[in-house]
């Protein structure tokens, strides 16, 4: 099987030669800038350079797939956030957020032309014409409830939660305009899965909340990309208390962080979720051996974990051997 069939086939429900390794956020690390010559914060906003990060993923490091959007910020930074891009070791973060009220949002008509946004399609349709249907391009967009985030400031819009809810559902129905767009766009320039982050962690609401607010969204929004491909939800943190409700919002996977057991959360998902990571980062990939590599990985796949992944975008400082030792112990589950 090609890269692309392996993992297409776990969505497909079908059995594949080997265990798929993919990643649904960001592999980009420090080594792999250097090997092609693409370096951040320039890969965050050149299309050549983006394409030529992501595709390290694949033809140095052996993952299934590539994933060129490295950030969660393209969305923020086109509609008006004022953002500090990094540096080589670093990931953007949004220094000021424009604010203003639910109804005074209007997606620019010019927004998949806005350069972040632009350098996303450009580095897929790139991605897509090197490897054609070998490997899985994997794009990305941000999910409502974090643009929100963004663009309202954390702080705000999560006291919002509590003291004006009406006002948090309009947010978020004009927000949700935003990944719809970026979504069906980067299908259409050639993604073959796309992840959708939405930072809902039992660390800052209540699945309660999720519920309230956001899975309406959710559901909404995967009725409209039914037909476009399949779509991971991305959530950071603890989330075994609402993973029912992620089972019910129309994804097809979920990308688990390790703070959640994987064999919690397989119980939990049965068939009605794909379980895509569920490899800690910090402590795994950062600081671990390639014993404890082996050891995690087995240990999720053994736990019901069908697409191995790291838990989240990485730290870039993580050595590519050590991410190569993920595609190592993989491929060799249930064969030791």
């Amino acid at each position: 099987m090609s890269p692309r069939e392996r993992v297409l086939a776990v969505f497909n429900r079908k059995p594949c030669d080997r265990v798929p390794v993919i990643n649904p956020t960001s592999l980009a690390t420090l080594e792999s800038m250097r090997l092609a010559n693409a370096y951040f914060p320039n890969a965050h906003l050149q299309g050549d350079a983006m394409a030529a990060l992501a595709a390290v993923g694949h033809d140095t490091l052996g993952f299934d797939s590539v994933t060129p959007y490295f950030s969660v910020h393209a969305e923020a930074a086109a509609l008006g956030c004022c953002m500090d891009w990094g540096k080589p070791d670093s990931l953007p973060r949004v220094l000021e957020s424009p604010g203003g009220e639910p109804d005074d949002f209007v997606l620019p008509p010019n927004f998949l032309d806005r350069k972040p946004v632009k350098t996303v399609l450009q580095a897929i349709k790139a991605l897509k014409k090197k490897y054609g249907a070998k490997v899985a391009v994997i794009g990305k967009v941000i999910g409502p409830w974090t643009l929100a985030y963004h663009l309202y400031g954390t702080a705000d819009f999560l006291l919002s939660v509590v003291l004006e809810p009406e006002k948090v559902h309009r947010y978020l129905r004009n927000l949700a305009k935003v990944p719809l767009l970026f979504a069906q766009a980067q299908f259409e320039a050639g993604a073959d899965i796309l992840t959708w982050a939405d930072h809902v962690t039992a660390d800052l609401i209540s699945a309660k909340s999720y519920e309230e607010f956001l899975l309406p969204v959710h559901q909404h929004c995967n009725k409209q990309l039914v037909k476009a491909g399949p779509v991971i939800l991305h959530v950071c943190g603890p989330v075994i208390d609402r993973l029912d409700l992620f089972c019910q919002a129309g994804f097809e996977a979920f990308h688990l962080d390790s703070r959640n057991d994987a064999s919690v959360a397989a119980g939990i998902a049965g068939e009605r979720l794909i379980l895509a990571g569920n490899i800690n980062n910090p402590a795994t990939l950062l600081g671990g051996t390639a014993a404890d590599i082996k050891e995690a990985v087995h240990y999720a796949l053994d736990g019901g974990i069908q697409l191995i992944a790291p838990e989240c975008a990485l730290p870039c400082r993580v050595a590519n051997r050590n991410l190569m030792e993920i595609v190592r112990a993989a491929h060799c589950w249930k064969a030791v």
